[in-house]
């Protein structure tokens, strides 16, 4: 696969919402078994999050976390019944004391996301076609979250398609399990979902330490972190 000629886009009308994504690619063997190495940085990033807020009051004052409530507010969604997805990570580690096992692959983005508490997405490049766009629905789309019903689109709803259409990714909190990570992924697309009042910086690192991860602890072979250029 030509790994330079593979895009992700903003539509100018989801840009005018704030959207702001950086992605990049990887790819490699399908994990077997857990990393070692994988544990031990889950282990590191709870003590991290749970010594830098130590209580979800603190972690509710965060400038990040009250940006992507605000978006979330601006999207139509209550974010104190829907949490975004870093700060209910984060949450979990100051309530429960850990993160979730599900995938390795999966676990490197949750691991990320809790301790920058930037979303993150993580897409089997075998169930999605190139180009991917963000856009505003127009209304009327299918929507299959994972553990979750089917779901009609209405009009104006941030999301993530490919080329025919599938809808990848309600932005920025919730993913399709029509392109979801599963026990064959060996080639993904990770997206780090930017909005208004988070500084670009975060964003970027976010992805550049999934692809980093990917690389360090799977064997994974990566392509550098991009910016999504806006699209019509």
């Amino acid at each position: 696969m030509a790994w330079e000629r593979l895009v992700l886009c903003v539509s100018r009308e989801a840009r005018g919402l704030g959207v702001d994504a950086a992605y990049g690619f990887a790819w490699g063997e399908p994990p077997s078994g857990y990393p070692e190495g994988l544990s031990r940085l889950m282990e590191e990033v709870v003590e991290r999050v749970r010594g830098r807020y130590g209580d979800a009051s603190a972690l509710t004052r965060d400038p990040v976390v009250q940006a992507y409530r605000r978006f979330y507010w601006r999207i139509g969604i209550d974010p104190t019944k829907t949490r975004p997805s870093g700060e209910a990570l984060a949450r979990r580690i100051l309530r429960r004391g850990g993160l979730p096992r599900i995938h390795p692959i999966v676990d490197i983005g949750n691991v990320v996301s809790a301790e920058t508490l930037v979303p993150i997405g993580i897409y089997d490049l075998d169930h999605a076609t190139p180009p991917f766009r963000i856009v505003l629905s127009r209304g009327g789309e299918v929507f299959h979250p994972i553990g979750g019903s089917e779901k009609v689109l209405g009009r104006g709803v941030p999301v993530l398609v490919d080329s025919r259409g599938v809808v990848m990714h309600i932005y920025p909190y919730r993913d399709s399990r029509e392109t979801m990570v599963r026990e064959t992924t060996g080639r993904v697309m990770v997206v780090a979902a930017g909005v208004p009042g988070v500084p670009w910086g975060l964003v970027e690192r976010a992805a550049r330490l999934v692809l980093q991860y990917l690389r360090d602890l799977l064997g994974f072979e990566a392509t550098d972190v991009r910016r999504a250029e806006t699209c019509s």
